[in-house]
């Protein structure tokens, strides 16, 4: 993934991305030069740095000492990035327990989200993490996450889910697993058992709190939350039944009991 493409995951559009990297590989230059190197039209070269100032990414320099006063665009050092996003957090970490308090006020109806394509699928997959319980169940169609949204994306998945603190509880199917990847761990929070033969799962399932997340193959391509008290709690009564008929991916330790979820 391209350094244009991770910045449009922090916030930027394509034409900032563009002009904030045109900036930080100049050092410092007029405003047309800047817009040139990023490939954006001059009008609109001054909407997209007034954004980035917004943004503190950018800032204006004053070029010289000259009768009219004329400026340069110098980009922000980097690491003013992740101060940038620090703030943020620090902020949205403020206030989000008045946020959730508003959104558990409103309607007791099950709610059902849709996503499409490639970024509804990390959409619904970055969901899990906001676990309140920090465990997370979960029935792994490998093949198919393996191949929508790839290897690097659970990866980086899975380090956040551990930097979450969220314990993963997984069931696969050996008809459809992909090698010896993500067994058991403690140190991962990951404990995995193998579904009886003949078992094959299409999709993948995740289950936390009161929502159960969906997430398809390449083919149909897409993701799906429902929050609802008691389908999730339906679908969590259904996994322990399966987990507790399902084999555990290395013995477990002396005195565990067995078939415990």
């Amino acid at each position: 993934m391209g350094l244009e493409e991770q910045l449009t995951r922090l916030g930027f559009d394509e034409k900032e991305a563009r002009f904030y990297l045109a900036a930080l590989e100049l050092g410092q230059a007029p405003v047309r030069v800047v817009a040139e190197k990023a490939g954006i039209s001059r009008t609109n070269a001054y909407d997209v740095l007034a954004r980035l100032r917004q943004k503190g990414a950018v800032s204006q320099v004053e070029r010289g000492a000259t009768r009219r006063r004329r400026f340069d665009v110098a980009a922000e050092e980097p690491g003013r990035l992740l101060r940038s996003l620090d703030e943020q957090r620090h902020v949205l970490e403020s206030i989000l327990p008045e946020l959730r308090s508003i959104y558990n006020r409103s309607s007791v109806k099950p709610r059902v989200r849709f996503y499409e394509g490639l970024e509804g699928i990390r959409t619904v997959l970055y969901d899990t993490l906001t676990c309140r319980s920090k465990l997370l169940l979960g029935i792994l169609s490998m093949r198919d996450l393996l191949d929508v949204p790839g290897r690097r994306e659970m990866e980086e998945y899975i380090r956040e889910r551990i930097r979450a603190g969220v314990f993963l509880r997984v069931l696969r199917s050996r008809e459809k697993d992909v090698g010896n990847i993500w067994p058991t761990s403690p140190a991962e929070l990951r404990e995995l058992r193998y579904t009886p033969p003949g078992l094959v799962f299409t999709m993948t399932t995740w289950i936390y709190d009161e929502k159960v997340a969906i997430i398809s193959s390449r083919r149909e391509n897409f993701g799906m939350t429902i929050e609802s008290e008691e389908f999730a709690a339906m679908q969590a009564n259904l996994f322990s039944v399966l987990w507790a008929a399902s084999e555990p991916d290395r013995p477990p330790p002396a005195g565990a009991e067995p078939g415990a979820p």
